[in-house]
């Protein structure tokens, strides 16, 4: 099992994700930010938008993607 922070992909806090697959830590990082949307909390919402901004360039948001998968790989 690994883990990587909410910092670690672009968030706000130190909450640590653990998982077997950087896919099932995205999900859990999916599900950390829409808690934290839904408490409405300020630096969450601010590192939403800065990822609301780079998924609108469908190419940059691969290459950040293969970064993190990578990162959590060789972890």
């Amino acid at each position: 099992m690994k883990s990587m922070t909410c910092k670690q992909l672009g968030g706000a806090c130190d909450f640590e994700f653990q998982a077997d697959t950087f896919e099932e830590i995205a999900e859990l990082s999916k599900q950390h930010g829409m808690e934290m949307y839904q408490q409405q909390e300020p630096a969450h919402l601010d590192a939403m938008a800065k990822m609301q901004e780079l998924m609108k360039d469908p190419a940059a948001m691969q290459v950040w993607y293969n970064n993190k998968k990578r990162e959590f790989d060789e972890s």
